[in-house]
């Protein structure tokens, strides 16, 4: 934590000028426990949505990538931590119910990996983040992330959209198992996408 808040007060604004960020909906949120759900488009991503906010972002990283040379040790001093996409991670989902226990905010990915150039709508929804707010009952902030071409790159305008929380009782969660997490994941991923509604096409 105190490696992030030195790195975050330093480099958010220079970060935030790199990537001509603008975010709307700040005031969104949150304080405590909670899940941040966002479109992906590149690696950048989790840099465009953390720069604007106080708040560090705990994010699920694929387990290859933290496991690189250089870029995994830097990113677990960022604050991500491994998961296993190829199924039930069960460690990874205790350290994430015991994250959102402590109050801390973790970002998760719905799509389940990058998705450039590409509506992300028409785009598959996994059910990981149901799955996650199903067994920790984490309300959910979702974040859309608006670019040209459909891909987060230096110097292109980036709009970052913060929209209200999805409260956990929203989400119709009876009994769990795969086909409620999913039709959760749907229904996060729905009002994430919802979120340019209105707004204009860089």
């Amino acid at each position: 934590m105190g490696f992030y808040k030195g790195f975050h007060k330093v480099f958010r604004h220079p970060l935030k000028w790199l990537f001509r960020v603008k975010a709307e909906g700040l005031e969104n949120v949150p304080e405590g426990g909670c899940i941040l759900a966002a479109n992906h488009t590149a690696i950048p991503d989790v840099i465009v949505i953390s720069a604007p906010i106080k708040r560090q972002v705990r994010y699920m990283a694929k387990a290859e990538l933290i496991r690189t040379p250089v870029v995994g040790p830097f990113m677990r001093l960022l604050g991500a931590y491994p998961v296993d996409r190829g199924g039930t991670d069960v460690k990874s989902l205790k350290y994430t119910m015991e994250l959102i226990e402590k109050g801390e905010l973790v970002g998760i990915f719905p799509q389940g990996t990058r998705r450039p150039g590409v509506d992300p709508r028409e785009t598959e929804v996994k059910g990981g983040v149901g799955l996650v707010a199903y067994h920790t009952g984490a309300d959910v902030l979702p974040v859309f992330i608006d670019t040209k071409k459909r891909r987060t790159s230096a110097f292109r305008r980036t709009r970052v959209i913060f929209g209200p929380v999805i409260k956990n009782s929203e989400l119709g969660f009876e009994n769990g198992g795969s086909r409620e997490y999913l039709a959760a994941a749907e229904l996060i991923f729905d009002r994430i996408c919802s979120l340019k509604d209105g707004g204009r096409e860089k």
